[in-house]
């Protein structure tokens, strides 16, 4: 089976538009995964995370935040869009029209309904491997973080325990428990 490459994407991507399809599309080892909408929850979460990450990288210029319309074309040809990413401002000094040739610092993958935990775990492995500094995967279900930084141990958040990226984003904390989709009370006057 003949290996898809960026070029191909684009071909595909311009037929779906004027097609009027919109779908997120991933390259991995030469094979094209489309990626359908996630589930409400897991986009507040992953809404959530930028916003804060956002926040606090924005004012100090410390790079760029990115949602997961943003594709990167890692190393291995492959074309990825996390759900969060950052990229320091020196290895970005200047947004581009196009996917950025290069690995994130920063990646997040929330856990949708439909995805498989084991799927996004070797996912964050290849990230790993093409060099991304720290990945994270944010599971809804169990309201736990999973902090994965190149030959060290997983670290496991949860509700009551704040992220800190001390070596990447020094001074910036993530409260667990703040990420998750408030519950409004129906008495609650508009």
């Amino acid at each position: 089976m003949p290996q898809m490459t960026v070029k191909d994407l684009e071909r595909i991507e311009s037929v779906l538009s004027e097609a009027g399809l919109d779908y997120q599309i991933e390259i991995e080892q030469g094979n094209i995964t489309i990626i359908g909408p996630s589930d409400i929850v897991a986009s507040e979460v992953s809404l959530e995370f930028a916003c804060q990450l956002s926040n606090w990288v924005k004012p100090r210029r410390l790079g760029r935040v990115f949602d997961s319309a943003g594709g990167f074309i890692l190393p291995n040809s492959d074309l990825k869009a996390p759900d969060v990413s950052f990229v320091l401002r020196h290895r970005l000094p200047r947004s581009i029209r196009y996917f950025a040739t290069l690995v994130p610092d920063l990646v997040v993958e929330v856990k949708s309904q439909s995805d498989r935990l084991k799927k996004i775990r070797d996912k964050i492995q290849v990230y790993l491997q093409q060099g991304v500094k720290v990945a994270i995967l944010i599971d809804p279900d169990t309201c736990q973080l999973e902090v994965y930084q190149p030959n060290q141990p997983i670290i496991v958040l949860g509700n009551g325990d704040i992220l800190t990226l001390s070596d990447l984003l020094p001074g910036w904390e993530l409260v667990v428990s703040e990420i998750w989709p408030p519950v409004f009370d129906e008495d609650e006057s508009s």
